[in-house]
């Protein structure tokens, strides 16, 4: 029980520090990747990464000689803007932002994994609210990190709950792995497919050829709700994810409607993102869905997907922030395979399609679980320390 537990100030568990300045006249377009705070949000999404800063090979040597980089089993916390996500280091060779990420190396009465898992339970994040500073952007300071009270139970408590919900998490992280794979894979047939083996009996045509558009419109402002009444309603790429958007917000008046595995696309800046519609749901003026006319959806899936660079024009046009209207989209040029290779097309990619979105509805229920478990086990609900884990 929980009342068994010790309370400790976190910085008495765990050295907690910031990085080395680094100037931006010592960032550079190859090397080590250097992350900030958003990357560090998606790596604990478990989504992959890729950085456009770097530092050299020799400035990461000078500042590991001094021991001051990261190593695998920290932790980097959010600091800045969006407060007090964590990332367990699971990479050799990187470097940090000062300010945005603070830094955690646990002793020997913590482990690192209880303490990932205490940053993510809502105990922290009440004391990170309360001791936050800012009002325009909010920030956690290392001195106010270091006064949290934590309540932790024997070491081998600690090891036996990180046991129990790392299994959950590492299934979730190995689904999004395979995810990320198939959809790379389908995204490599179609390019051998249909971009690099083109043939001169395809004609060229437009995406309106092959898919019908609608374009979102966004209900009243007083109809949105958080509580699931009525329909689901995206207004934007806000709530994308890997391959689905995530629920928030529903309408009780749906204007415009988006079918289960349409593509959702986002039509303003940033134009050109994609998801697919898990669901019926409405969509606001921020989205264009896009349905195949004859039941080659996965193909008109991964059209789109090549479709990028071009779409990527219309970023640098309108008045303050990119867009696309119906009549471009409509137009965009695309060549146009023969029923028989599009059928061919169809065969091999829906299948994995299929596998991503089980895999996402399992990713669903684990993250439930993970989140339920979570708090039952941080909180002292649930007593493992008797169990053989």
């Amino acid at each position: 029980m929980k009342s068994k537990w010790g309370i400790r100030k976190l910085g008495d568990l765990c050295n907690i520090s910031s990085s080395k300045r680094i100037f931006a006249r010592e960032y550079c377009s190859k090397g080590v990747p250097f992350y900030r705070g958003k990357e560090i949000i998606e790596k604990h999404k478990g989504n992959a990464v890729s950085t456009e800063l770097f530092i050299s090979e020799e400035r990461y040597a000078e500042i590991k000689e001094k021991n001051d980089v990261p190593r695998i089993g920290d932790i980097l916390l959010s600091s800045v803007g969006t407060l007090g996500v964590p990332w367990l280091v699971d990479e050799e060779k990187f470097y940090f932002k000062d300010g945005n990420l603070t830094w955690l190396r646990v002793g020997e009465e913590l482990d690192n994994k209880f303490l990932y898992l205490w940053l993510c339970s809502p105990e922290a994040k009440q004391q990170i609210d309360a001791k936050c500073i800012g009002s325009t952007q909010k920030a956690i300071t290392i001195d106010a990190l270091s006064k949290f009270d934590i309540c932790i139970p024997s070491i081998e408590t600690q090891q036996k709950i990180s046991n129990l919900l790392f299994a959950i998490i590492n299934k979730i992280v190995l689904n999004k792995m395979i995810n990320d794979n198939l959809q790379e894979q389908a995204q490599a047939i179609y390019s051998n497919m249909f971009i690099q083996n083109t043939s001169e009996q395809w004609k060229e045509g437009i995406l309106f050829d092959v898919a019908n558009i609608t374009m979102g419109q966004s209900p009243k402002g007083d109809t949105y709700n958080e509580e699931g009444i009525g329909t689901v309603f995206f207004q934007g790429r806000g709530e994308f994810g890997f391959r689905f958007p995530t629920r928030r917000l529903f309408t009780t008046d749906p204007k415009r409607m988006a079918q289960t595995n349409d593509v959702l696309m986002s039509v303003r800046a940033p134009v050109g993102d994609l998801n697919v519609a898990y669901e019926p749901c409405c969509i606001g003026r921020g989205l264009g869905a896009i349905r195949s006319k004859d039941n080659h959806q996965s193909f008109v899936l991964y059209t789109v997907f090549s479709l990028r660079e071009k779409l990527d024009m219309f970023n640098g046009e309108g008045t303050v922030f990119g867009s696309i209207n119906r009549d471009a989209l409509n137009l965009m040029p695309i060549i146009i395979p023969s029923k028989e290779e599009m059928d061919r097309f169809e065969e091999i990619a829906a299948p994995m399609d299929v596998v991503i979105r089980n895999n996402y509805e399992e990713i669903c229920r684990l993250e439930a679980i993970r989140d339920s478990l979570l708090s039952r086990l941080m909180s002292g609900e649930l007593d493992v320390s008797d169990l053989d884990l």
